[in-house]
């Protein structure tokens, strides 16, 4: 099996043999179609866009990499046709230079996540992944702020602050609202490191990201239908739901006590 190649090469490669500037999320999809990596970490979108930026941050004119809009790249001389756009910002807010960095307020979220694919304890396991194959995070310790939903209807907004996003909805399990939601939403504020780790709460935000931030939240979570695009200014990356492997455990075995009584 060969070896897999460094992110560098493997986002050069992406870049080099595309006919257009490429998201960041996009390039992640296609090193990970294309087998270029198999080791991923936790973080892999997050990872690439980080690569790309910090040469174009420190190398200058010299990296091979130029930022065509917010969070999309080409290869510098490339054959793809690249138009450079400017962020639009109010005249009273200042551009962050860190606005291509992986946390800006909301550092990762989940949409209409299933209730019935975690098994409830007091600390119950919320395994998200950034894309199929990389390294799942357990997202009980995350802060923020959360929606429950009965089918697509949200019948209730809360925030952890004080208690764990894992325990504040073990809460609602056992509560009044136990058997009223079905799915729930999540936007959360403490950073992911690539190995899958859970960070600390940074202590102050700029406007140039809380605004944004703000924005993208109640586009992602109400989804009004005269706003085209999603939330696009939420730079995290989403985060698809894994299911407890506890549960997969207990399908497992009910399965298998099933074929027994049958004998």
């Amino acid at each position: 099996m060969p070896a897999d190649l460094t992110w560098r090469k493997a986002i050069d490669k992406v870049l080099s043999t595309s006919s257009m500037p490429l998201h960041y999320n996009e390039i992640t999809q296609r090193i990970i179609s294309e087998g270029l990596r198999k080791n991923l970490g936790a973080t892999p979108a997050a990872t690439v866009n980080a690569q790309i930026s910090s040469s174009i941050k420190h190398d200058g004119d010299s990296s091979p990499y130029i930022r065509v809009s917010k969070g999309t790249f080409a290869m510098r001389g490339g054959t793809s046709s690249v138009s450079i756009v400017s962020p639009k910002l109010t005249p009273d807010v200042a551009e962050s230079e860190e606005s291509e960095e992986q946390y800006e307020v909301i550092s990762s979220f989940g949409m209409f996540w299933r209730k019935d694919a975690i098994e409830w304890t007091a600390t119950p396991k919320l395994l998200g992944m950034q894309q199929i194959g990389a390294t799942p995070v357990d997202f009980y310790r995350q802060l923020g702020i959360y929606l429950l939903y009965d089918g697509r209807e949200v019948i209730y907004v809360g925030r952890t602050t004080d208690r764990p996003l894992g325990r504040r909805l073990y809460e609602h399990t056992v509560d009044r609202m136990s058997a009223r939601w079905d799915r729930f939403s999540w936007f959360g504020l403490l950073p992911v490191s690539d190995t899958g780790q859970i960070g600390c709460l940074p202590e102050t935000y700029s406007a140039a990201k809380l605004i944004p931030a703000l924005e993208a939240i109640l586009i992602e979570a109400l989804e009004p239908r005269q706003n085209r695009k999603r939330g696009d200014d939420l730079a995290a990356v989403e985060y698809l739901q894994k299911v407890d492997p506890e549960i997969e455990k207990k399908k497992a075995k009910a399965t298998v006590d099933a074929a027994f009584n049958k004998l």
